[in-house]
């Protein structure tokens, strides 16, 4: 009996003693994640850690206040976590691609979804009697609505082109306004800095009916040109008018960001031929979906042989679902002050500015980088004066940095230099239209960039 006391009470202290030393092993190994996240906020670029007694003041507040808007951006989520032994991770800003806005439609549930049965969309034709006959009537309704409610593009007495993205319907616009039998290919001109794709979009085909013709500001060849006026301008967020002015020029213009999240609707377009994009609009770039507004009747005809010519005509299915995301749009808005929560341009709105003030705060303690600076505006949307807060940084590195892709290359920060928007390379382009983590990452990396 002795023997299986003894045997018990050994076998007691072993698990006790087991127990103790498991807890010990898993308290360490919270103590040490831990203080790794913390000095991963403080390390350099080189990876030696920094003392917080030698941690520069402003950077160091600049971090503590882009925690805070980073929690409340992804709710509760620190910004430091993102960033442990990510220092050598590249960050890749160099496209557009809209994911920003993903946050918004997951909390929207199924305010977008939508089901398509398998007899639906089986026909070419959707309205035989429009001048754009693969134009679905439930997108082009909700184009329209969202448009009357925004105030920012008159449709009234346009005629509605729906493309696969804008750039299809760039090439069908510059199609449609080219002259048909002139011996020369018409000049395509943009003011500089232009949307690095226009020149290669415009030449890739060799057409022999238009090509580029470079600079708008420098441009003085005489006879007919097609001039594409981008407002707000990619890549430098401005708003733009047209620079040739001379009675024999056909003006295109890209609106693409002409929405309340990137600039203040001052008043509704009214141009001859305007180009949208719904992967700006609410980020669905996926659907490829694009709509051009057209006033001249032969105009929208051109345009649409040429889609039809193209790609006979626009998924139907990508039409449905953007009609159903533009619905969604509309009801946030007319819904805001009920119980379904902010509309969608409040949110986005709110979103590119907390990441504007952000930036800000970090280019203004460096001697390296310098932002464009923008004048507010009243915006009839939003009833009151709001600041420009474009899609792209248009970022220039100052002093002795001339190519500032790259210097910002070396510390694995992927943008798009100047070169390719027709300026100097000390300019790169930045998206700030990517997910919060490679945000916060992107922002904490510029920030410890304190000399060359």
């Amino acid at each position: 009996m002795a023997k299986i006391s003894s045997t018990v009470f050994s076998l007691r202290h072993f698990l006790v003693l087991s127990l103790a030393l498991n807890v010990s092993l898993i308290l360490r190994i919270v103590y040490e994640g831990e203080e790794g996240h913390d000095n991963s906020c403080l390390k350099n670029e080189t990876g030696n850690s920094i003392s917080r007694a030698d941690f520069d003041t402003k950077t160091h507040n600049i971090l503590k206040s882009r925690v805070v808007m980073s929690s409340t951006l992804s709710s509760g989520n620190s910004t430091c976590k993102y960033h442990t032994g990510s220092r050598n991770k590249v960050i890749n800003l160099d496209h557009g691609d809209p994911t920003v806005y993903e946050r918004f439609w997951r909390q929207r549930g199924d305010k977008s979804t939508i089901i398509i049965s398998g007899w639906q969309s089986m026909s070419y034709f959707s309205d035989v009697s429009n001048i754009c006959w693969f134009l679905e009537t439930e997108f082009a309704k909700e184009v329209v609505r969202l448009h009357t409610l925004v105030g920012n593009a008159v449709t009234e007495g346009r005629h509605i082109v729906v493309g696969t993205g804008s750039s299809q319907l760039f090439l069908a616009a510059l199609y449609a306004l080219s002259p048909q039998h002139s011996p020369q290919p018409i000049n395509v001109v943009c003011a500089s800095p232009y949307y690095s794709s226009y020149p290669s979009m415009t030449d890739y085909l060799k057409s022999g009916l238009y090509k580029w013709g470079g600079n708008a500001d420098s441009y003085e060849k005489e006879g007919p040109y097609i001039e594409v006026v981008t407002s707000p301008n990619n890549p430098d967020g401005h708003v733009r008018r047209s620079k040739v002015n001379r009675s024999e020029g056909l003006l295109l213009h890209d609106l693409a960001y002409y929405w309340p999240q990137y600039t203040p609707i001052s008043s509704p377009a009214d141009y001859d031929l305007t180009l949208f994009t719904l992967s700006k609009t609410t980020g669905h770039a996926g659907m490829r979906i694009g709509w051009a507004l057209v006033k001249d009747k032969e105009v929208a005809k051109k345009m649409t042989k040429f889609i039809e010519l193209n790609t006979i005509g626009v998924s139907k299915d990508s039409q449905l679902r953007a009609a159903k995301v533009l619905r969604a749009v509309s009801d946030s808005c007319e819904e805001e002050n009920s119980q379904e929560g902010e509309s969608f341009f409040k949110f986005s709105h709110n979103l590119m500015a907390n990441r504007w003030k952000q930036l800000r705060e970090v280019v203004d303690s460096s001697q390296l980088f310098s932002l464009p600076q923008f004048s507010p505006a009243f915006c009839n949307f939003f009833n009151q004066v709001v600041e420009p807060q474009p899609a792209f940084v248009w970022l220039k590195c100052e002093g002795n940095v001339e190519d500032c892709e790259k210097f910002l290359r070396a510390h694995n920060i992927i943008t798009r230099s100047g070169k390719h928007f027709g300026v100097s390379r000390k300019y790169v382009r930045i998206s700030l239209l990517d997910t919060d983590e490679n945000f916060n990452q992107f922002v904490d990396r510029l920030s410890t960039i304190q000399s060359l």
